[in-house]
């Protein structure tokens, strides 16, 4: 963390703290009359700057005086959803014995942009000396990702709701924050099942259970569990039984977050990309419920690579990467094409998610063909493609544009 001095330090907790926007409206109502006082010699000029500088002066001594001393307990919740509202109680104790405290609220110290206060100043207008109250903090996520909140403050804004004042304070966890996508009716894909090498370890209680198929002579190294001491005691050598290779459909989900260096990043994502791991949401949203093995690939500077088993893996696990993807500024196609390609020997059906169809995109697509797997395209893109769509192997694909997904304008993918 860089340091930053002390007196930098002060002015961001009283600017953006200690000070409420009636107070900011105040300071530039001194600071409008006092320029105006200073160019001319009208005397009504000059007492509404004295008054307004009389009131804040008093204000800030009187909420000095009255400072009340307050402890504070209670802590948001870990995750929420992007335009969900998350609402948490937080217990606020007046330590004073003598005086009771007037005007007090809790918020954030320190609140990321993407969070909105949804009852700031709300306020509890009085709390008798020793008393505890509860009062809500409610805030909502704008964008999806880990928010930092550092901690959530207890204030009175006695009198006048000029300045905050209380130096109570809970250390406030991360909030991670899921992206919002709309659920799906099905997904149309090509299925079909593949060996996978490992079988019923990568699958959850549900499911086939392997088929006994004979027996045959034990070979040193095998487990002991499948060792048939009947046959053993007929045939007088170690005899193991022998089950059928266990075939799945194992499906791959990948999802193409490379955003070309055309520009700054809007205050709240790229809307197109934001769009696609919406939409891949959804794709995860069908499959999780699904006997299917599934696979998230995210194409990134790195290949990002997320294993789950049949019903072992919630969609929560899948929404948690997703939230905490970043935009990749540089084409990845290159890079990860090698390492995917080693990863589809064993993938049934290929999903992608892609941010338009080029050269690239078109190599990575004729890989997943080439190595045995079915490929489904899912393209989101407002304008025309950079080259046009040519799906190798007569794969399927559609195109999504960012409004379309935002609004939910689809019941089968």
């Amino acid at each position: 963390m860089r340091y930053q001095p002390f007196t930098l330090r002060f002015l961001r907790l009283y600017w953006g703290f200690r000070l409420t926007a009636s107070a900011k409206w105040l300071l530039g109502g001194i600071f409008l009359s006092g320029l105006v006082g200073s160019f001319s010699v009208q005397v009504p000029i000059y007492q509404v700057f004295c008054a307004l500088v009389g009131l804040y002066v008093s204000a800030w001594m009187f909420s000095f005086v009255m400072s009340p001393k307050l402890a504070i307990s209670g802590s948001l919740p870990e995750m929420a959803g992007v335009g969900e509202i998350v609402s948490a109680d937080f217990r606020v104790t007046n330590l004073s014995q003598r005086r009771p405290a007037f005007d007090v609220a809790v918020r954030p110290l320190s609140r990321p942009a993407a969070l909105c206060h949804q009852n700031a100043d709300e306020t509890v207008s009085r709390i008798g000396a020793g008393e505890t109250v509860s009062i809500p903090l409610r805030v909502e996520p704008l964008r999806r990702g880990i928010h930092e909140l550092k901690a959530v403050g207890g204030y009175s804004m006695f009198p006048f709701g000029l300045f905050r004042r209380g130096g109570a304070r809970v250390p406030a966890r991360s909030l991670l924050v899921l992206p919002k996508f709309h659920r799906a009716a099905g997904i149309d894909l090509p299925l079909g099942t593949r060996y996978q090498p490992g079988g019923i370890a990568l699958t959850s209680d549900i499911g086939e259970s392997p088929e006994y198929i004979g027996n045959r002579e034990y070979v040193p190294g095998e487990p002991v569990r499948r060792i048939d001491f009947r046959a053993w005691a007929r045939s007088g050598k170690p005899v193991v039984r022998e089950y059928q290779e266990e075939y799945y459909c194992r499906i791959a989900l990948i999802l193409d977050t490379h955003i070309p260096r055309n520009g700054r990043e809007p205050a709240g994502g790229f809307p197109q990309l934001e769009a696609a791991i919406s939409l891949a949401a959804s794709v995860a949203d069908v499959l999780s419920g699904g006997e299917y093995l599934l696979d998230v690939f995210a194409a990134g500077p790195e290949l990002y690579v997320f294993r789950a088993g049949r019903h072992t893996a919630h969609l929560e696990n899948v929404l948690e990467i997703l939230a905490c993807l970043d935009p990749c500024r540089e084409n990845p196609f290159e890079t990860v094409a090698p390492p995917l390609a080693e990863e589809l020997q064993n993938i049934t059906t290929t999903v992608c998610v892609f941010l338009d169809w080029d050269e690239s995109r078109r190599k990575l697509a004729r890989t997943i063909v080439e190595s045995g797997c079915q490929l489904k395209a899912l393209i989101v893109r407002d304008a025309e493609t950079t080259a046009p769509l040519d799906l190798p192997g007569g794969s399927d694909c559609t195109l999504f544009s960012t409004q379309q997904i935002v609004d939910g304008g689809f019941e089968v993918l």
